[in-house]
């Protein structure tokens, strides 16, 4: 007999054609309402495996699930995951790394780019006719990117790959602070380990690559403001409450910085009256880090692999608590 996977996230046609190769498959469509949903309840209570991105998976939500063997996310972040208590339970959780660095690193650029020449602003300003002679004035002028200081916090895949654009294609010097040393990246791109200080104090740009955590919610906030240049540009496309929103807030109408690029809020999707939807000098996007077709499939088939290899017995390659092995053994 099959096992039940059930898939909540809309995907590419061929993962569920894959999934269905060896597994039974129900899809629902993920809202707010799902877990009041009788049908999925019933699913859920059967359920081998969960595919999605967004349910939150925690104690609750697994008492409602008594058959889970593997819970695959289609990120790779998983916040919206118990660690411990999935792991307690002897549930395997995946996540989809690696195969969205590049595009999400293209995402950040564009952040970077964007805010730096003030291109929403520029567009409107087109659109609205007060482009009325050919020489503009200085108030329209940007910066420059090319051979600045790009900071880094957090250089993991996703970073490397943001430094390897930013060293060959714009000569930027590169600046990071990791956990650990990152000697490919040293080496490759020329890039300097600091302390948090250090970066903050000397980057032009500061891109904030972390993933959620306990230990990285606020990660930065009103100290680490005022450490910033007050022409510096805030880039964050990892989580948005590892910023402290509303010191971000009073930084850019207090000039600490100069601007923000943003693909992630505390609250999304983000409420209208957010202060930072009307400042000129903020760019906001939806979210869409990852947001290729070409991408998107990718995840979804690595999440899909990572399914059919835990319930074919196997350990999935995108394993993230490594302890569940760890305690077999």
């Amino acid at each position: 007999m099959k096992q039940k996977v059930i898939v909540y996230n809309k995907v590419d046609p061929t993962v569920i054609e894959y999934l269905e190769k060896t597994c039974e498959v129900q899809y629902f469509e993920y809202n707010d309402q799902l877990l009041n949903n009788p049908l999925f309840l019933k699913a859920l209570s059967e359920a081998h495996a969960l595919l999605g991105s967004r349910m939150k998976v925690d104690s609750s939500f697994l008492e409602l699930a008594p058959n889970l063997k593997i819970v695959s996310n289609i990120s790779v972040g998983y916040d919206n995951f118990d660690i411990a208590e999935i792991t307690n339970r002897g549930i395997m959780a995946t996540n989809t790394p690696g195969v969205l660095n590049d595009t999400v690193a293209d995402t950040i650029f564009a952040l970077m780019l964007a805010t730096s020449r003030r291109v929403p602003e520029m567009v409107q300003n087109v659109r609205n006719g007060k482009w009325v002679k050919s020489n503009i004035d200085e108030e329209w002028f940007g910066v420059d990117v090319h051979h600045k200081t790009l900071g880094i916090i957090g250089l993991g895949g996703i970073g490397s790959a943001l430094a390897k654009r930013a060293h060959f294609g714009f000569d930027m010097n590169i600046l990071y602070h990791n956990r650990s040393r990152n000697e490919e990246a040293e080496r490759l791109y020329n890039a300097t380990y600091c302390s948090m200080e250090e970066l903050l104090q000397n980057s032009d740009f500061v891109c904030v690559m972390v993933p959620l955590s306990k230990h990285t919610e606020k990660l930065i906030g009103k100290r680490e403001f005022a450490l910033m240049k007050n022409t510096a540009i805030l880039i964050n496309a990892s989580r948005g409450k590892v910023i402290d929103e509303d010191a971000l807030i009073e930084a850019l109408q207090q000039n600490e910085i100069l601007g923000a690029g943003l693909d992630v809020f505390t609250q999304e999707p983000v409420a209208i009256n957010n202060p930072l939807l009307s400042m000129e000098n903020v760019v906001a996007l939806p979210h869409i880090g990852s947001a290729t077709k070409e991408t998107r499939t990718k995840m979804q088939l690595l999440a899909a692999e990572n399914v059919v290899e835990a319930l074919a017995g196997e350990i999935p390659k995108n394993l993230i608590n490594h302890e569940l092995v760890l305690n077999k053994c």
